[in-house]
């Protein structure tokens, strides 16, 4: 099993006859993902890596039978471009673009929820599962061997340096997730916690969060009450000065919270080995496993 995409996903790809969706369409298509369609209004009959085009989505999902959704649209039409992929009940909808304004994240959100969609994103590098062939998003596929560990993130990067590290290491990964560097994201960091314990197949946990919000310490307080799995964590941002966006529109700290030191503190007291630098995940997990 796995979460979020698996064997049977079948994916649209918006904005897909534009630079950055045409190259990673092409990349995920050699990874193995079953895209069906592209979207791009006003380019209906065009081929994109052997994809046919469509000038929406629902047109698209009626022709392809497809159930999901990654978007490669500018920032200030993507918010549009996932309330379409809503609309059409596809399930994931990955937003990678970065810089969506927040108002039109809200809105995403909000429309998502009412209907029970999960939004990945946005600014998210998206979701794979190796057993499965299934990438939808951006990441490097080949630093991600299949297992049974689960792998969620704040930070792009992050992901593929610890996924690259439990690969050499012999753990293999059941999904991994990034969850998006904004303020304003779809899945919380909770809400895959929660999914990763439902999957049976899932065995142990890596989060990565970073400084900003508290979302990494609600997720502590459920795995202290919820979770029996091993989970392992990192915390970037540890020598963010306060006050100091670090990357992400997200990674900001407003006086005492937010800050790393309180993430790690709310991990370590919830049963979670919290590695001191990336390279550390990976032994970590050897020694919960």
């Amino acid at each position: 099993m796995a979460i979020l995409v698996d064997k049977d996903t079948k994916v649209i790809v918006q904005g897909i006859t534009g630079g950055q969706g045409t190259f990673h369409s092409g990349a995920m298509l050699e990874y193995g993902t079953k895209i069906v369609a592209g979207v791009t209004p006003g380019k209906a009959g065009e081929v994109i890596n052997g994809v046919p085009v469509y000038d929406s989505v629902i047109e698209a999902k009626e022709s392809q039978g497809a159930n999901a959704s990654i978007i490669f649209v500018p920032a200030p039409f993507a918010g549009d471009a996932a309330l379409e992929a809503i609309a059409a009940d596809l399930n994931p909808v990955v937003v990678i673009t970065e810089h969506v304004p927040v108002k039109d994240e809200i809105r995403v959100i909000h429309a998502a929820k009412v209907k029970g969609i999960t939004v990945i994103g946005p600014n998210t590098p998206g979701v794979i599962t190796p057993g499965a062939k299934q990438k939808v998003g951006i990441m490097p596929g080949h630093v991600f061997s299949h297992g049974d560990v689960g792998l969620m993130s704040r930070s792009g990067t992050l992901t593929y340096e610890i996924a690259a590290g439990m690969t050499n290491a012999g753990i293999g990964i059941s999904t991994a997730l990034g969850l998006g560097g904004d303020p304003c994201v779809g899945l919380t960091t909770i809400e895959a916690v929660k999914l990763f314990k439902e999957d049976k197949d899932t065995k142990a946990l890596v989060l990565v969060g970073e400084i900003g919000g508290d979302a990494e310490e609600r997720a502590a307080a459920f795995i202290k009450k919820e979770y029996d799995l091993p989970v392992v964590g990192f915390i970037a941002g540890r020598t963010a000065p306060p006050g100091k966006r670090m990357g992400h529109a997200g990674a900001i700290i407003s006086g005492s919270s937010g800050t790393a030191a309180a993430k790690i503190k709310a991990l370590t007291e919830a049963g979670v080995a919290v590695a001191d630098k990336p390279s550390d995940v990976a032994r970590l997990l050897k020694e919960a496993l």
